[in-house]
């Protein structure tokens, strides 16, 4: 049985001052973006950014980004830095949000001094999310999946 006076759950640890809170979620979004702007800049052609598919060479085989560059996490301390031009920022994915392959080759890029942001999703909420995939045989779409993105022309405006 629950307490009704008691205080809800979600305010048992209070919430930070608004000051903080802002400096916590801008901090956040500039380590990370998430598949559909990805994917809003590359249809767009917009300048400045690599995406960069960390996974092993048969996972990129199976599918990946269209215009990303293949460069598995282990070899962005050789040859991160000249994937990415100067003034442009990486934005690394790997599989998926049980993975953590796209924040260790965030990581190694900053090592590098490149500026990047990781891809929150990565490579599965791309294919979920109904975005095209390069394959052997070509692009290559699944429908969306209803769980990750409105059905049809509804965006969520977010």
């Amino acid at each position: 049985m629950t307490d009704t006076l008691s205080a809800p759950a979600v305010l048992a640890t209070p919430a930070a001052p608004a000051t903080a809170a802002l400096a916590h979620f801008t901090a956040r979004l500039s380590f990370e973006t998430d598949v559909s702007d990805v994917h809003a800049d590359l249809e767009a052609d917009a300048p400045g950014l690599v995406v960069l598919d960390t996974r092993s060479r048969a996972a990129w085989d199976l599918g990946h980004v269209p215009g990303a560059v293949h460069l598995p996490t282990a070899e962005i301390p050789r040859r991160g830095a000249a994937a990415v031009p100067p003034g442009a920022v990486a934005v690394t994915y790997c599989w998926g949000p049980g993975c953590n392959g796209a924040t260790r080759a965030a990581a190694a890029f900053a090592r590098l001094g490149v500026p990047v942001k990781e891809m929150t999703g990565g490579y599965e909420y791309w294919v979920r999310e109904g975005f095209p995939v390069r394959t052997a045989t070509g692009l290559v779409r699944r429908p969306a999946d209803g769980l990750t993105a409105p059905p049809g022309d509804i965006g969520c405006a977010c």
